[in-house]
């Protein structure tokens, strides 16, 4: 296998670089560059050399021998002045050394998954960890990195081995004294049991929701405060407002984190009865396509809104006339005066918390979820079968889909697609 490297903390200029090195030659080109090398785990201060024996840099020298390493293989860290210049001189020695090579995106860390220093839900979480931009992303990701959701799914595994066992003596033994004839039908409970317990983590809500956003969109008719209310919950000005009716002829959609959450806030063209303009009947289409698809209606009609579930809210209470709360709503508004607005961000994270994933548990995302899925349904299979060796065969599956979420058994493709969209040096 060949030694890649390369700088996995970030495009410089920094203070400090961090250059990584990893595979069988790693030593051997560090030594090249600095010298002796100092014992394992230590950092010590060296002077690089280029080839001409030129002074590339003095930095700070770590080395973490194979297998108990990042990557399973042996690893220098180099830690560089984090000047352009600096990195630049210090990768074209590295460049210039025979066996060794630029890393692709994700590469070390796939390296790891293959060593079997962690397994593909560790991956997959490293790689949320990285694009991580809230609070609960952030814990989310930690969460599948540090090995929860592995170790959910290897309790899953003990069990469905032991039932598969449990089914394979049914099979050999099911004349011999010491095979109950009940036992049958406890396997098949313990199956439906096991698919239950699985259904309620694959019920849970999705991973996905930490990263896309909870999607609030602000609906009602023409000219009634909805561009004026997003810029007030986007704290800065993101929709033109003007007293002119129709003016947002669009939808615009906003990324917002508010209390460690991210949200996608959409403001929508007024829902007009009958239209004759082709520009606004778009505008329109697009409105009802937006509240298809939200999370929370924020509703700003002066008329009960007809989506069920609408937040409906009294916008404009600034206005004369419009200072008391009418019957039926939520709360009065004013994003001019900024009355109303804490609170109803209070009520937005209050309608938040049953569409987001509890952070103390395990939280699947698409991929993983599905194959869970695949799984419970093959175990609910086999609870319904009378025949032993259908009941096996959907445990080999099940057990098959299970061995896919770690990644002990699934495609160069998959994992592909995966590592390339990590950073280089990752």
């Amino acid at each position: 296998m060949e030694t890649i490297f390369a700088v996995s903390s970030g495009a410089p200029p920094a203070a400090i670089a961090v250059l990584r090195i990893s595979g069988p030659d790693a030593f051997s080109a560090t030594q090249a560059l600095a010298g002796t090398l100092p014992p394992a785990r230590v950092a010590t201060l060296r002077k690089l050399r280029a080839a001409d024996g030129g002074i590339l840099d003095h930095a700070l020298l770590l080395v973490f021998p194979g297998p108990a390493s990042a990557t399973g293989e042996d690893v220098t860290e180099i830690h560089l002045h984090g000047g352009r210049a600096v990195v630049a001189a210090v990768e074209h020695a590295l460049d210039g050394m025979e066996g060794l090579r630029r890393a692709e995106p994700g590469e070390f860390t796939r390296r790891a998954l293959m060593a079997g220093r962690i397994d593909l839900t560790e991956a997959e979480g490293l790689g949320d960890l990285l694009t991580a931009e809230t609070e609960t992303q952030r814990r989310a990701a930690m969460t599948a990195a540090e090995g929860g959701v592995r170790r959910r799914v290897a309790t899953w595994s003990a069990r469905l081995l032991g039932l598969a066992a449990r089914a394979e003596a049914q099979l050999d033994f099911s004349d011999e004294d010491d095979v109950a004839p009940e036992e049958a039908t406890d396997i098949t409970a313990a199956a439906r049991a096991l698919a239950d317990d699985i259904a309620v983590v694959v019920a849970a809500p999705p991973i996905e929701r930490l990263r896309d956003g909870i999607r609030v969109v602000l609906a009602g008719p023409p000219n009634s405060g909805k561009s004026t209310l997003i810029n007030a919950l986007a704290d800065r000005d993101v929709a033109i407002v003007s007293p002119i009716a129709g003016t947002t002829r669009d939808r615009i959609e906003v990324p917002v984190s508010h209390g460690g959450i991210a949200y996608v806030l959409t403001d929508t063209a007024g829902l007009a009865g009958q239209t004759s303009d082709p520009i606004e009947a778009i505008g329109i289409e697009r409105a009802e396509a937006a509240i298809a698809m939200a999370d929370i209606i924020l509703w700003l009609g002066d008329e009960a809104p007809a989506v069920v579930n609408s937040l409906w809210i009294h916008a404009r209470a600034d206005r004369l006339g419009r200072e008391s709360l009418p019957e039926g709503r939520a709360l009065a508004v004013s994003a001019a005066t900024g009355t109303g607005i804490v609170e109803l961000w209070q009520q937005i994270e209050a309608r938040t918390t049953s569409l987001l994933p509890r952070l103390d548990d395990v939280v699947l995302n698409r991929r993983q979820r599905s194959l869970a899925a695949e799984c419970g349904a093959l175990l609910t299979e086999a609870s319904r079968a009378s025949d032993m060796l259908i009941v096996a065969e959907h445990f080999r599956l099940a057990l098959a889909s299970l061995d896919r979420i770690t990644g002990h058994s699934d495609t160069e493709a998959m994992l592909d697609t995966l590592f390339g969209q990590f950073c280089i040096g990752k």
